[in-house]
């Protein structure tokens, strides 16, 4: 389980309704193949030792009697697997003369513990109050299986594996999740990283959805893995289908998911995800109430990856959805801007455009703000600044740009400035140092705050979320604006919002954004080399897919480096050598420590996604922090 991923399933047998020795069989060969999988964690369906639909016979002894013989041969048969099961089945109290709906926990041949369901559903098609009673506050030490066991739903039931760091199992039962006030609710504040749910819940038009709501949203609501069992083929069709709606969650995300089938239904729970977000969250806490917890064991090893990892985590997943998407994160950055262009009164917005991605997408944005305001775009002056590095292309594309929006257009050459301001401390022309380089990226930035001063405007920031983790900015140049409106997007993320304009506008704009999109990634600092591009920031900093990768799972998730280098094999390994990922991982948390400076002073600007390196918001780091401790987590690999 290294890196804190726990393999987990949920599984549905085929059953035979009251043949519990039939069923037995089919519940050992379920949790013999899931242990062959490396499963660690299952969960089986609401009473599937007898079958969820054997009505008035739940009240007859031989049923009783078979289902606790099942279990006992259950229990025999798997003692060997390195497994935890919760198996459903009735559970007849002598103490109290009542019959319980139970979860048996059971590992290594151990019942560690019984969970009766709380709420007994007895409305439209379920009748279990005629058999069953509810177990809120039940409090027995019984028998079962020659076992003494503990049956306690008064107290909060937890699961704690001893050799799993953050594994702590937490079960309810079917309609416990439907109510007001699930078990899960206290469980996780206490402690459960994991819920089980064992159900028989029956199939009708659109239930689906509403249970995946349910199971993802309580996923999310309780920042848990959620494993939900359902009954299937083998239940009783008198009235009832049932079709083994299974399901993995976890933080309101679906890993896996099975219906109308039989089986297995595998993924990964990543507790380690799951505990920086309860330690980030000032709000996830402990709730009032007694618990009660039993220990179990599970061989420590590795587990390997199935559940899907995104290669670019910041771009939406969703292709039915993909457009909204981008509309909703453009329109949401258009009104950060609009607010501030109406609070200052700004008679102007000034764009410093060069043709690149990023100077692309705050236009676009700035655009949009303006369309919002009722205003005139000739309001946007969009200013191209050719200097040494400049190309034709990159030039030309501006002015096409600035053109097809309607803005306002401007050239201002800063050649011959820079030319004096280096004579005037004494730089030499042929020395292309960083001096050369952010002399000029400081001079447009001086064009731009002066004709926003001049023109009563503000200037708009055109850097990016992935330059901001790199630090690829000048200090003071275009690492400083009055509003950054892309500070919180990743550039493969501009990419991508990019190419959406591109297909929403068409026509002439939607070439020229064409173009830009096939356009290297460059400052443009350096002499062109034949006319073209000479200096490309992914050859000096790195690809931006790997960097992107790296910031979101490094400073959204807290992950080990380690494990973001694991990750980075499983998502991108198809693309990139192990050596290559290495490098570019090490150059991230060399420039992310090295950088923090130019990050605690931005500029404001408006947070569009989950991930935002603002020093008055989510990220918040001295910038003299060492980065040691990261890179000492990677010695050693190769």
């Amino acid at each position: 389980m290294r890196d804190g991923f726990v393999k987990v399933a949920a599984g549905t047998p085929k059953i035979r309704v009251a043949d519990c020795d039939y069923n037995a069989e089919q519940i050992i060969k379920l949790m013999k193949e899931a242990a062959a999988q490396g499963v660690k964690v299952l969960a089986l369906p609401e009473l599937c030792v007898t079958g969820y639909t054997c009505g008035d016979l739940f009240l007859q002894d031989t049923l009783l009697d078979g289902a606790e013989q099942a279990l006992g041969r259950i229990l025999d048969e798997t003692a060997e697997l390195d497994l935890l099961t919760a198996v459903g089945l009735p559970v007849w109290n002598r103490w109290d003369s009542k019959l319980y709906n139970c979860a048996a926990v059971v590992n290594r041949g151990n019942i560690l513990g019984l969970v009766p369901k709380i709420c007994i559903p007895s409305y439209g098609e379920f009748y279990e109050g005629r058999w069953f009673s509810s177990g809120r506050g039940a409090e027995y030490s019984l028998t079962l299986c020659g076992q003494q066991v503990l049956m306690d739903a008064h107290n909060v039931a937890l699961f704690d594996c001893k050799t799993v760091p953050g594994l702590t199992v937490g079960v309810e039962i079917c309609e416990d999740l439907w109510a007001a006030d699930p078990p899960s609710n206290c469980l996780t504040p206490n402690g459960a990283t994991v819920i089980l749910n064992l159900s028989a819940s029956n199939e009708v038009v659109s239930k689906a959805n509403y249970r995946r709501q349910l199971v993802t949203g309580q996923s999310a609501r309780l920042v848990c893995g959620y494993i939900y069992a359902d009954a299937g083929e083998g239940e009783s069709t008198t009235d009832l289908v049932f079709a083994g709606h299974n399901m993995i969650a976890e933080n309101g995300t679906l890993l896996a998911e099975n219906r109308f089938s039989t089986g297995l239904t595998v993924s990964e729970i990543d507790l380690g995800r799951l505990a920086h977000e309860r330690q980030r969250m000032t709000t996830f806490g402990a709730v009032e109430g007694e618990s009660w917890r039993r220990t179990f064991q599970l061989e420590a090893g590795e587990t390997e990856l199935t559940r899907s990892i995104s290669p670019a985590p910041f771009i939406p997943a969703d292709a039915e959805h993909r457009a909204e998407r981008c509309e909703e994160i453009l329109k949401i950055a258009a009104l950060g801007l609009k607010k501030r262009l109406e609070h200052t009164n700004a008679s102007c917005a000034v764009v410093g455009l060069s043709g690149g991605l990023d100077s692309t997408l705050a236009i676009l944005i700035t655009a949009k703000a303006f369309d919002m305001l009722g205003r005139d775009r000739k309001g946007i002056l969009a200013v191209t600044m050719p200097c040494f590095g400049t190309t034709k292309r990159t030039r030309s594309n501006a002015e096409v740009l600035a053109m097809e929006l309607g803005t306002d257009f401007r050239e201002v050459n800063i050649g011959k400035a820079v030319e004096q301001h280096f004579a005037d401390i004494g730089q030499s022309m042929e020395d292309q140092s960083v001096t050369f380089e952010n002399g000029q990226a400081r001079e447009r930035t001086q064009v731009l705050m002066d004709l926003a001063n001049q023109r009563g405007g503000l200037v708009i920031g055109t850097g990016d979320l992935s330059e901001l983790a790199l630090g690829w900015a000048t200090y003071n140049g275009d690492h400083m604006s009055m509003y950054a409106v892309n500070a919180s997007i990743p550039k493969t993320l501009v990419r991508h919002l990019v190419a959406y304009e591109a297909d929403r506008l068409g026509g002439r704009a939607g070439e020229v954004l064409r173009d830009i999109l096939d356009t290297p990634v460059s400052p443009e600092l350096l002499p062109p080399k034949d006319g073209e591009i000479a200096q490309k920031t992914e050859d000096l900093v790195g690809p931006y897919e790997l960097h992107d990768f790296f910031l979101y799972y490094a400073i959204r998730w807290g992950f080990r480096p380690r494990k973001v280098l694991r990750l980075a094999e499983y998502a991108l390994g198809d693309r990139y050598d192990r050596e290559t990922l290495l490098k570019w991982l090490k150059n991230f948390y060399r420039r992310f420590f090295s950088q923090q400076f130019k990050r605690s002073c931005l500029p404001d600007g408006p947070k569009v996604g989950s991930v935002t390196l603002s020093p008055r918001g989510d990220w918040r780091m001295p910038s003299d922090a060492v980065a040691k401790l990261w890179l000492d987590d990677l010695e050693g690999i190769e």
